[in-house]
């Protein structure tokens, strides 16, 4: 999948079509790969460790937390053109308006099991997520339907990218 120039990659959400196939599936793994590789070098050159999310990660939460599950090879949801969930996977989005938290949830087709997997397969990314510094709480909300809250650690760096070093 092209993004338009200077946008770079964009993981997978969960709420994007299905996967490339053959030679566009690989060149997405390459871009996977190297975005994820980016990732964490800027988290070491932020001098945080590469445990620790980087600012621009707190900026761009959903984005990042697709990224760290993407990589870890963890399906994402998909839609299809109607708008209907076509794939079982995982499914991250911003946690309302000018929130400081993700919301992942393990969402599929009806009738497609994704139910009965979320408990093991939403433990199973807070635990990459954790891996990587995100701090984690599996809620079960409407309907029983479990989801994880993802916000950042307490200790994050602070965000300088608008101080003037003064």
């Amino acid at each position: 999948m092209t993004q338009p120039q200077g946008q770079g990659f964009a993981p997978a959400t969960g709420d994007g079509g299905p996967e490339p196939a053959g030679g566009a599936g690989a060149a997405r793994a390459a871009e996977l790969r190297t975005a994820y590789e980016g990732l964490l070098q800027i988290r070491r050159l932020a001098g945080a460790g590469a445990g620790i999310p980087a600012p621009w990660e707190l900026r761009l939460m959903p984005r990042a937390v697709a990224l760290v599950l993407e990589a870890a090879g963890f399906p994402p949801s998909a839609v299809d053109s109607s708008g209907r969930r076509s794939r079982t996977g995982y499914r991250v989005a911003a946690g309302g308006p000018g929130a400081d938290r993700v919301e992942v949830t393990w969402a599929g087709p009806p009738g497609g099991g994704a139910a009965q997997e979320e408990r093991e397969r939403l433990t199973a990314c807070a635990a990459e997520l954790e891996r990587h510094g995100w701090e984690c709480l599996l809620y079960r909300g409407p309907r029983g339907r479990r989801f994880l809250e993802v916000e950042a650690p307490r200790s994050a760096p602070p965000d300088r990218a608008g101080s003037t070093g003064r």
